[in-house]
Parts: structure tokens; C-alpha cells; sequence
């Protein structure tokens, strides 16, 4: 876990998962898997398998360890609902992030469809946890959109959209059942163009629906030049935090000690 992302709306990342393959145009230049890749082949590095999916299961305790509250993005080096991660593995995940409730959780995945299965079923005690926030990517119409509907039809107290990269008018989208939008362009070598009208649209359509906007960044190919002002102001709302108290430590230890248990019987 990284206690100090630089990604602009988390406090910090936690990769119980790590690797992931691509699915949509939005994953063609992966800024996870450009990372990972670095470190192929470095013996004792944590990707010195690169990008290559792998559980991560002596990582899944961690929240339990952080006594003040974080926003915390989940597998940002991956997908939680990647069709080879076992539906048993992601309710081990769901079970840390519901009894660490004193972080906010931010879970977003491109796999919409298995989300929406997921939060129906396994996991629909977890669906209405106000500190579990439940996100899909969006980056066009074709791929993106149906995604919007998949997390729209799902039982959730949270429902956020990552819209990044943004590659195309979206038009009008429905932001029905939506608590939090993020925008953003493509950062590094390839990134492809926004247009800031296309931000212009989504900002507008928020501020008609009071839904939260937070824009992340123009993005480009040094992304710290073209910074994240639109229309000479940033934009940085964002949903509510976990209204959860940090547990007392007999009870944080006990948590740690049954989750460390499970763990060490698994493996």
C-alpha cells in the first residue's frame, strides 16, 4: 500500500491485486502496466513479473494496520473483477474494506458486467457500505456507456465514473443514481487529444444533476505543463468520507490477527 498517491482524488493504493490484460481502447497505453513492465526480470521486486495477473494474498490485511482514516483507491495496478480473480478472493478483499471502515474505499473496474453480478449477489451485504465506493472507467460511447448502465442497475450507496481517458464526445450520458464524476485526459508518450469541450459538456451536465465534478488533468505528454485548470478554476469536489470512527486497537488487532490467520491457512 502506497500511503501517498499522486493521483490527484486519493489520499492513497492498495494492490491486493497486481497485473491485468486489456479489454478497451482506454487500456492502450496502461500507465500501470508501462510501470510494471519496467521491473520484468528484477529479481525480488514486487512486478518482477511485470504485468502478468497474480493475488497478492499477504497484502490484503493492510488496512487494518493504517490508524488514520484514507481515501483509498483499490488495485490501482489492476481490476478487481478481472475474470481470472476468483469470486472467493474478491469477497476476502470486501470483507477487509467492511470491517477497515474508517478508510473510504474507491473500487473502480472496467469489468462492469462482473460488478453488477457481484454487488447482487456476493457481495450485496457490502453494496450499501456508505465508505465502499463503486466506479467503472468510461472512455467513449461504445465501451464506456453500457458500463454506466451495469454499475446504474447495481444495488450501491456510492457509484462513481472515472471518465479517463476521455477519447470522444460522450454527448448526453445519464447520470441518474451517479454520486461522484472524475475527467481527465491521457498522460505520457501516445496521449491522445482532449477536447476541452468535451470537459466542458460533462462539467455542465454535472452541475444540472448536483452531481460532484472533479477534473483530474488536460493530460498530454508532460501532464505537469498542462496542469488541470478549466476555465482558469480547478474543480475538486468529491463525495463525503467513511462517517466511521477509527475501531480502538484491541479491536484493530483482533480484526489483523483473523485476517493474518486466513491467509497463512490458504497458503
Amino acid at each position: 500500500m502506497a500511503d501517498k498517491s499522486k493521483i490527484e482524488w486519493t489520499d492513497a493504493t492498495w494492490n491486493p491485486v497486481r497485473g491485468c490484460t486489456k479489454i478497451s481502447p482506454g487500456c492502450l497505453h496502461c500507465y500501470a502496466e508501462t510501470f510494471a513492465e519496467r521491473f520484468r526480470g528484477v529479481p525480488g521486486h514486487p512486478y518482477e513479473q511485470g504485468f502478468d495477473l497474480r493475488l497478492i494474498p499477504e497484502k490484503l490485511a493492510e488496512p487494518l494496520r493504517w490508524t488514520s482514516a484514507r481515501m483509498i483507491f483499490v488495485n490501482s495496478m489492476s481490476d478487481l473483477f478481472h475474470k481470472d480473480v476468483p469470486d472467493d478472493y474478491i469477497g476476502k478483499v470486501a470483507a477487509v474494506m467492511r470491517v477497515a471502515n474508517w478508510h473510504t474505499y474507491q473500487v473502480l473496474t472496467k469489468r462492469a458486467d462482473r460488478l453488477s453480478k457481484l454487488l447482487q449477489t456476493d457481495l450485496k451485504e457490502h453494496a450499501e457500505e456508505p465508505h465502499i465506493w463503486w466506479g467503472v472507467s468510461v472512455e467513449n460511447k461504445k465501451h464506456g456507456l453500457p458500463r454506466i448502465d451495469y454499475l446504474r442497475n447495481s444495488p450501491a450507496a456510492v457509484r462513481f465514473l472515472s471518465i479517463e481517458p476521455l477519447l470522444e464526445d460522450l454527448g448526453t450520458i445519464n447520470l441518474t443514481g451517479i454520486s461522484w464524476v472524475i475527467v481527465g485526459g491521457e498522460s505520457g508518450n501516445g496521449a491522445r487529444p482532449m477536447d476541452a469541450e468535451w470537459v466542458r459538456s460533462l462539467r455542465d451536465q454535472c452541475e444540472a444533476a448536483d452531481v460532484p465534478f472533479f477534473f483530474k488533468q488536460w493530460g498530454g505528454v508532460r501532464k505537469s505543463q498542462t496542469g488541470r485548470e478549466l476555465d482558469e478554476r480547478t474543480y475538486d469536489a468529491i463525495p463525503n468520507p467513511s462517517p466511521h470512527p477509527i475501531a480502538s486497537l484491541p479491536i484493530r488487532k483482533g480484526h489483523l490477527q483473523r485476517f493474518e490467520l486466513q491467509v497463512a491457512e490458504a497458503s
